[in-house]
């Protein structure tokens, strides 16, 4: 069992006692955060990613062990990626910063969201985690977290972990909180309380469907179902190796793991041989069928093979296969609805199908997006410039990766997309968010525009300094002589009811809710 901390939002009262709870702290550190400068802000973030990037292998093993899902190193791997890589992404990023344009005669104001409400999945769930926790803390917003309850624990503390670095560093008190005991109730009352500012939503479709409804702006993402065409320029034995690395990637539980390979016929057999070399199994049609039917029984795809390797899920079938096996390869024909194996797998299953032309291929990536997975990604393997931009022109997709394995090339870690954990699916998955989740999706820019008129004076602005620096420690969270204070030190409370500037903004945020619960 995890133990509370001043940053786990308990859930002991009702869903609105707590959302209020959670809220009104959430919202307090966010406008004191929303003050700091650059130089602060890039304090905290280093030391959070300093941390995270210490504790990327021992969450990795956590994930594993309590979610039963992928793979260990990888998730070691996405840790690192999800913190060090994200730093060091966006170095040269200010999100803080005013910015100046004299010969347009614009200033620009960075504005953060506010409180951002961070729903994580159990997938791919500290590294989540550590992904949204530093856009937000980049952009100057505070973030809550709700697991996924398959992933509760290993979230709780990898949340807490990083909220004890932060303030450590000096943010305010309540810039990250995490929920212990996630409920529906309480998920719903955040989301459609008017204090959230945005809700990242990483999940299922019904939990992004909910996400939209709740009337406060939302980035969602949609299912994925990738197509991979391999045509005849493509180097084949490259395009093996970074199929089978791609796809076994943490037993492809990544939403950009590849779905079904699609490849032109005059290469088929040598790809084949090079995908055995790699560590795949090539189903023969009686083993493709014991697959399928255990993968998806009644047609659907059964959640309990997600993350789960090769050889677990061939044993499940009664099959035996190759020492070493990475990926289970099963040919079919067809690319229809229904067909099981035309749909999308989080696990290390990859369809496989040929056609005659490069032109076909297209033809049937598309079938297989209209079956599911339009807006994510797609995959090609070629050395013609012509097919790859005739592919990707045609595929109704906003990411098109080009000989890389899609599990990281669409996520941005194998390619110069902007890394991110979160793939928007745009006007195609009906998304509001049409690329990867970044920080510049969590700021908006006020602008100050000027007379266009020479005669016009545009006056020197690069003397001031916005926002004012932070000089010394962040105070801690006001709170009421009466209030348990959610596990924080009574010599916290005691500071905080001492402190005559605090009473006073305690009072102000009273006054706030009043004049608020008055106009609704």
């Amino acid at each position: 069992m995890v133990s509370n901390s001043p940053h786990t939002a308990l859930t002991d009262r009702s869903s609105a006692a707590t959302a209020q709870a959670i809220l009104q702290r959430s919202v307090w550190a966010a406008r004191a955060y929303a003050d700091f400068d650059a130089a602060a802000v890039s304090r905290i973030v280093s030391r959070v990613v300093a941390v995270a990037e210490s504790k990327a292998g021992h969450y990795a093993e956590w994930a594993v062990r309590e979610t039963g899902f992928g793979v260990v190193e990888h998730k070691r791997l996405k840790n690192i990626a999800c913190s060090r890589g994200l730093l060091d992404a966006y170095t040269d990023s200010d999100f803080v910063t005013p910015r100046l344009q004299p010969d347009a005669k614009i200033v620009e104001i960075p504005r953060p969201a506010g409180v951002v409400l961070a729903l994580t999945p159990s997938t791919n769930p500290v590294s989540s985690v550590y992904f949204k926790t530093i856009l937000a803390l980049m952009t100057r917003n505070s973030i809550v977290i709700c697991p996924h309850p398959r992933a509760r624990e290993c979230c709780i503390d990898a949340a807490n972990t990083l909220a004890e670095a932060a303030v450590a560093a000096g943010a305010p008190d309540g810039v990250i909180q995490v929920i212990e005991h996630p409920s529906i109730p309480l998920l719903n009352t955040l989301m459609a309380d008017a204090r959230t500012s945005v809700i990242l939503a990483t999940g299922g479709g019904d939990m992004v469907r909910s996400a939209y409804r709740s009337g406060n702006p939302a980035l969602g993402v949609g299912p994925a179902n990738v197509p991979v065409l391999v045509d005849r320029t493509a180097d084949i034995k490259a395009a093996a190796e970074r199929i089978v690395d791609s796809k076994s990637f943490d037993n492809s539980i990544l939403c950009t793991n590849e779905s079904v390979l699609i490849v032109e016929r005059a290469v088929s057999d040598e790809l084949s041989n090079q995908l055995r070399h790699q560590g795949a199994h090539i189903l023969k049609p009686d083993e493709r069928d014991r697959i399928r039917a255990t993968v998806f029984p009644d047609t659907h795809f059964d959640a309990r093979y997600v993350g789960r390797s090769a050889d677990y899920i061939a044993e499940a079938a009664g099959l035996r296969v190759p020492s070493g096996t990475k990926i289970l390869v099963a040919p079919f024909d067809l690319i229809v609805p229904e067909e099981p194996l035309a749909h999308e797998k989080l696990c290390p299953v990859l369809g496989y199908t040929t056609v005659p032309t490069a032109d076909d291929g297209i033809a049937a990536a598309r079938s297989l997006l209209r079956i599911t997975g339009a807006g994510h990604s797609a995959a090609i393997h070629s050395n013609d410039a012509e097919t790859v931009l005739k592919f990707s022109t045609q595929m109704p997709v906003y990411r098109v990766s080009v000989n890389v394995g899609n599990s990281l090339g669409s996520a941005g870690f194998h390619t110069n997309l902007a890394p991110t954990m979160t793939i928007g699916t745009g006007f195609f998955g009906r998304s509001s968010l049409g690329e990867n989740l970044q920080p510049a999706h969590l700021v908006h820019w006020s602008r100050i525009a000027y007379n266009a008129d020479a005669t016009v004076a545009f006056p020197n602005f690069g003397s001031l300094t916005l926002p004012r620096p932070i000089e010394g420690p962040t105070p801690p969270y006001p709170l009421p002589s009466n209030d348990a204070g959610h596990g924080l030190p009574a010599e916290t409370m005691a500071a905080d009811r001492g402190d005559a500037a605090l009473r006073a903004e305690l009072r102000r945020l009273i006054f706030e809710e009043l004049t608020d619960m008055m106009r609704s």
